[in-house]
């Protein structure tokens, strides 16, 4: 081991330092909401990780919606924010990849003829069928 070298790293720091979390608050945030495990136990912030622990992060993408769970084992201890391409080489990324999408025909709104215009709650169903 070389002089100065780490042993164990924070996990808030990290999460932030390796780019899965978007600042180190957002890294500490979801720990103190348990959206972050440790070889499967709850981490708080200053739960300590070392080279071979398991991490799982559950950031949120905003309005109050969850992302799908990042698992990756670390492979070197960071506690400086560093570039993309340094920081995917301090893990190893095992989450699994997303189910395929399912692609459906779009809806198509239907009108009897002779109906007139749509009212304001008839615009936001065809809207909803739409998808928008």
């Amino acid at each position: 081991m070389a002089v100065g070298e780490l042993t164990s790293a924070r996990v808030d720091a990290w999460v932030w330092a390796v780019r899965l979390a978007p600042s180190r608050t957002a890294a500490s945030t979801a720990c103190r909401g348990g959206h972050v495990r440790v070889n499967g136990d709850r981490a708080k912030p200053a739960t300590m990780v070392k080279p071979g622990d398991e991490v799982r992060v559950r950031l949120s993408r905003g309005r109050g919606e969850l992302s799908d769970e990042r698992i990756v084992v670390v492979r070197r201890l960071l506690v400086k924010r560093v570039s993309a391409s340094v920081a995917v080489e301090a893990y190893e990324d095992r989450t699994p990849p997303p189910p395929p999408r399912e692609e459906r025909p779009a809806a198509v709104a239907v009108r009897e003829r002779g109906m007139g215009r749509p009212t304001k709650r008839d615009r936001r169903a065809i809207e909803r069928l739409r998808g928008h």
